[in-house]
């Protein structure tokens, strides 16, 4: 898709954006990470909301296992603008991914039942009650709790999510905006998430430099873990800030023990893994499945894949298992009668275009738990046993993975 100037900079190109938002929707809130990007965004959404009289609703949801300097800007920020949003500072237990154990794939932010490994306090503002959001239950995965707290936020009426991502950030990122996809009056920069509700990317078009010039030009206040980043060696093109233990986010953990060491001790006693994510996640290789991996001698793609779910815990086995056996099924099903390859085309392979157990493989050393590597979604927590039983039945119907099979059709 070839680039189309606006005839305008950046900053008043947002602006617009966030003008035509609150000219077109009646209900509006912002997702805001604490991060460089939603923090700009917030101040020019906050600006905005000041002009009109109007209030914004801010989510900000608090991993428990937050840099202090992450904390004391989101304090900063909802005191800042306190005039004008209405604070959703969210500490509720909610589960995501782990990926750094193959033992414990997930973990629960606020777990209450880990109360006394908690790696901090809630803050005073928090959301610690779960009645407060009543669509949330024992379990609730953080990709479910997201777009539903939209759909609770909007109460049937139409509401517009201001994220603040960049297309520059990541491939995922880019994916997110220009992908096809339902378009509020065919505005490039918004998309339909859940019934009656928007997400707009006011900052899409946005450079790293960009997010810096405004800060330096207007003096915003931000979050000033990036000066610690920074004294650490980081470029501004690798400084990011999300939830510490997924496949990207874990790349960071070295972090926490070089700038805040007891809450770095801390973590390691709270979530398993952690230690080892922070020693591989950014080496190369096989240990965690960065960039190139290598087949050790003796092994197909196909064997070492299965040498993997030897030694992988049961319970997690069988869920990936389960994910292979629908990746199988659906390949064979599109030009592959007798079976995937055990490697493609690389290209093609990393675009999702050709299958391989070269692919499978990967995923597995990640702890790609979702396998979304390999095009998978997750499952609602709420659906999952049945989804298991669901699974159980067809890998039987489809002779893959049947427990008395030890590797696939």
């Amino acid at each position: 898709m070839p680039k189309r100037g606006l005839g305008m900079d950046v900053f008043t190109a947002a602006q617009q954006r966030i003008e035509w938002t609150f000219d077109t929707f009646d209900k509006i809130y912002l997702s805001f990470s604490a991060g460089k990007d939603s923090g700009v965004m917030m101040h020019l959404v906050c600006q905005e909301a000041i002009k009109r009289g109007r209030r914004v609703g801010v989510f900000f949801l608090d991993w428990e296992a937050q840099f202090t300097a992450t904390v004391d800007h989101a304090r900063r920020m909802f005191k800042l603008y306190e005039q004008c949003i209405d604070p959703y500072w969210i500490a509720l237990p909610i589960k995501t991914w782990n990926a750094c154990s193959t033992f414990d794939p997930e973990w629960t932010a606020w777990d209450p039942a880990k109360r006394n490994l908690w790696v901090r306090e809630p803050e005073p503002v928090s959301i610690t009650d779960t009645s407060a959001m009543p669509f949330w239950y024992e379990g609730i995965m953080f990709e479910e709790f997201v777009p539903t707290f939209g759909q609770w936020y909007a109460q049937g009426e139409k509401c517009a999510c201001f994220v603040g991502i960049r297309a520059q950030e990541s491939l995922n990122r880019f994916r997110t905006i220009a992908r096809e996809k339902p378009m509020y009056e065919g505005k490039p920069y918004t998309t339909n998430v859940v019934e009656n509700v928007w997400n707009v990317y006011p900052i899409y078009d946005w450079r790293t430099e960009d997010i810096w010039t405004y800060n330096g030009r207007f003096q915003a206040d931000y979050n000033k873990l990036y000066d610690r980043m920074h004294q650490a060696g980081m470029t501004i093109h690798q400084m990011r800030i999300c939830e510490p233990f997924g496949d990207e986010s874990r790349k960071g953990l070295w972090l926490y023990q070089v700038i805040e060491p007891s809450i770095w001790a801390r973590l390691v006693m709270r979530v398993n893994g952690a230690n080892t994510g922070r020693m591989y996640s950014n080496e190369r290789g096989n240990v965690m499945g960065n960039h190139t991996i290598t087949l050790p001698d003796g092994h197909t793609w196909q064997s070492f894949a299965m040498s993997i779910l030897n030694s992988t815990p049961p319970k997690t086995a069988q869920h990936y298992k389960n994910k292979i056996a629908v990746y199988l099924r659906w390949w064979m099903q599109r030009g592959y009668p007798e079976g995937i390859p055990d490697e493609a085309d690389l290209k093609l392979e990393n675009n999702g275009k050709a299958p391989s157990w070269r692919r499978v493989c990967k995923t597995l050393l990640r702890n790609d738990y979702w396998c979304k590597y390999m095009g998978f979604s997750p499952t609602k927590t709420s659906a999952y046993q049945k989804y298991t039983d669901l699974m159980a039945r067809r890998r039987t119907a489809w002779g893959i993975f049947n427990d008395k099979e030890k590797q696939s059709a």
